[in-house]
Order: C-alpha cells, then structure tokens, then sequence
C-alpha cells in the first residue's frame, strides 16, 4: 500500500469520496477554537475544506500526489487555497514536525503497526501541548471474512490500541465504537466506526 498503490487507486476513479467531511470530524471538531490543524491521509480534500471553513489552519499531507493535486484543486475552486498547505508525505518515513498541531485528524488511515512504535510516535508527538488527537477506524467487525491474498487488517493500528498506548500525559475524552452517522461509501459494508479522541496534557 505505498504510493504508488495509492496513485493507481484514485487514477482508477475519476473521484473516489464524497467530498463531504467524515461524519466523526463534524462531531467531535464543532465548537474547538480553531487553531493549527494536521489532516493525515488527507485524499480528495474533504476533511481540510470543511476545518479551513471553521477556520483552522490547514496542513493535510497524504501519500498519493494523484489525490493532493485534487484537494488542492477543490480548495482552489472554494476559495480557500489562502492559509492551507497541502504535502506528500509517509509517514513510516518522516514524521511531521513536533508539537506543531493544535488538532491532529486520523481517519481510516492504515497505519502500519510497528513493534517500536515509531510511525504512531512521530504521530503523537505532532500534537501540541493541549492539543487534540482524533484518530477514526472502521470496526473491524464489519469486515468480510478475508481471503486469502488480502491484506490484514489487525497489521495496522486501531485507535482502541492507540489509547492504551498513549501513557500519562495524555487524557483520553473518548474511547468507543458508535454507528456510523453517514452512510459507507458504495461498495463496502462499514456500519460502525472505532474513535479515539485524547487530549495531550499542557
């Protein structure tokens, strides 16, 4: 799943999400005094739109350039290119700044689990002190029976993990699984999300 994968994936559709921001974001994000924002995995822009438009600071990276010239082309068309930066990044590889973000947003994003923990540490420590992580995954519940040649989905972290990992200096303000509240995209049969929602201490 590197970037190339990515690449082909959204070259194969002429758009491959709604747009619309995730379900979860709108949630927990509404009424947060907007400040400097991290969306990984950003795709088509969705998510980076609806936070510039609450009036964050928008970083998104993800690890297509297929989907970062579309998001980049939709803040354009909105009028919001002013005060958002868009970046490739991997983040097995390079980590984002730390203690830079006052929002870091995760949604459905396969990060692959390591036994050091690395990609997930350079994740957590872009958190600002006071800041707020949100991290989103499918429940894996919902998941088909795999077959063989598929990738495994327990290969990469789940945000129930992520808050058991998390140690002192955080307070975790949401640890559940909930309906959906936003139908899956076509195709799949995602009825229910996992979401971490913590707060890094000041």
């Amino acid at each position: 799943m590197d970037a190339q994968f990515w690449d082909e994936r959204y070259r194969g559709r002429e758009q491959m999400f709604s747009g619309e921001p995730n379900g979860v974001l709108v949630t927990e994000i509404t009424g947060l005094p907007p400040g400097q924002a991290l969306d990984v995995g950003c795709g088509e822009g969705g998510d980076a739109l609806w936070l510039a438009r609450q009036g964050w600071r928008v970083t998104a990276i993800d690890i297509s350039e297929v989907a970062l010239r579309r998001a980049a082309r939709a803040a354009e068309a909105a009028g919001l290119a002013e005060g958002m930066a868009w970046a490739r990044a991997d983040l097995t590889v390079t980590p984002p700044p730390a203690n830079a973000f006052d929002l870091v947003s995760v949604h459905y994003l396969p990060l692959p689990r390591r036994a050091d923990h690395s990609g997930l540490r350079g994740l957590l420590d872009a958190v600002a002190p006071g800041g707020t992580l949100l991290f989103t995954g499918h429940d894996l519940a919902d998941l088909p029976p795999r077959a063989e040649g598929d990738i495994d989905p327990h290969a990469f972290y789940q945000p129930a993990e992520i808050a058991g990992l998390l140690g002192e200096g955080w307070t975790v303000l949401v640890d559940e699984t909930r309906p959906r509240n936003r139908p899956a995209p076509p195709g799949t049969h995602h009825t229910h999300d996992t979401v971490l929602r913590a707060q890094r201490l000041p």
